[in-house]
């Protein structure tokens, strides 16, 4: 036994004194390679994160839910998203522009800065149709600057555009790509949204709401959504036009909604369609004329229903300043990008002749 122990003590000692010469076989760090500066369009794309990014806010939204044993409400998460500052208003308060989606049906909303500073929202205003709306926080100190305006009525198809945003939760992420296609029409929770632009930059669930940048660093889009079998990026997005966000956003800031303008008629395409169809002509049938309103002022004449049931075709509006209506779709996806007050020149069918008559828009009552 005690020649085992001083084997085993023998070889302890050897293994302490072999360790320095273990050590000293440890690899070398190689050096590191030194590289020349950033492109240019690096140094460009470096630039606007660095002066954008401190003005884009992630947003979440919470429920209250009440506990029906205990009857204790407690605050759970509802949805994130993204957004941006707009203005600064008096009192120390900031404007931020998002989605509708992020905060529709949400009772608190919290707006996280990009120092993580936390705020609670008020809702200011909201236009479904746009799928924008309107937060306002009142920041003491630091307060982000708004992002620069740019506008999208000289937008090309190709050009460079930077998109950021919080996708997933991951905040103030960049992504960047090229404008795919202009004008596009997709479906909203709340109805069809017209005039958006189609990019492949990479946007994803929590990218909503916020801004859509151009090479110059402006804002030229609010992104909004996704076409992606999967719901991941699948390089095809949507964003609300800076065009339309500077005509809307003004709106709800001042009345809390979107004052859409209107000639003040019913047009349905499942009942206008099918009488256009039978006539051999393409427009938007003018079902019911609103009293008092734009179109009744220019003498536009409703359709009205004869004593066998069916349909006695009114007007049928073909065409607005020019461009050719197909449809009631058509005629909302036109008059989307006009404001009240504006002066129209419609191309009307009436009675089998054609002839052109003017209105202005006006606000709808309500």
């Amino acid at each position: 036994m005690k020649r085992l122990f001083k084997k085993l003590f023998a070889g302890l000692l050897a293994g302490f004194f072999l360790l320095p010469a273990v050590a000293a076989n440890t690899p070398a760090v190689r050096a590191v390679a030194p590289r020349g500066p950033l492109a240019a369009d690096e140094l460009a794309t470096v630039d606007i994160f660095r002066k954008a990014s401190p003005s884009v806010v992630f947003i979440t939204t919470l429920d209250r839910v009440v506990n029906l044993w205990t009857m204790n409400v407690r605050e759970v998460p509802k949805g994130t998203g993204s957004g941006f500052v707009w203005e600064e208003q008096g009192g120390g308060h900031l404007l931020i522009v998002t989605n509708y989606h992020v905060v529709a049906g949400a009772r608190i909303a919290q707006v996280r800065l990009s120092d993580q500073r936390t705020f609670s929202a008020e809702l200011v205003g909201v236009s479904p149709d746009h799928d924008l709306a309107v937060l306002r926080i009142k920041v003491p100190e630091r307060r982000p600057a708004a992002i620069p305006l740019g506008s999208s009525r000289d937008l090309l198809v190709g050009q460079r555009v930077l998109a950021i945003g919080n996708p997933f939760g991951l905040d103030h992420t960049l992504t960047t790509g090229i404008i795919s296609a202009l004008d596009r029409s997709i479906d909203g929770e709340e109805g069809p949204i017209h005039r958006l632009i189609q990019t492949d930059a990479a946007i994803n669930p929590g990218n909503s709401g916020g801004p859509l940048l151009d090479s110059a660093g402006r804002l030229i889009g609010v992104n909004t959504a996704i076409y992606s079998p999967s719901g991941a990026s699948a390089g095809i997005g949507f964003a609300v036009p800076a065009d339309t966000v500077n005509r809307v956003v003004p709106e709800l800031i001042a009345y809390g909604r979107f004052r859409r303008p209107t000639m003040g008629i019913t047009s349905i395409d499942q009942v206008g369609a099918v009488v256009t169809q039978r006539l051999g002509i393409k427009g938007a049938l003018v079902l019911d004329v609103e009293p008092g309103s734009a179109a009744a002022q220019a003498g536009l004449r409703a359709s009205r229903v004869g004593r066998d049931g069916s349909v006695v075709p009114g007007d049928v509006i073909q065409s607005i300043d020019g461009q050719p209506v197909d449809g009631a779709a058509g005629l909302d996806r036109l008059l989307d990008g006009r404001n009240i007050g504006d002066r129209l020149t419609l191309g009307l069918w009436r009675e089998g002749k054609t002839l052109t008559v003017s209105l202005t828009l006006g606000a709808p009552k309500r």
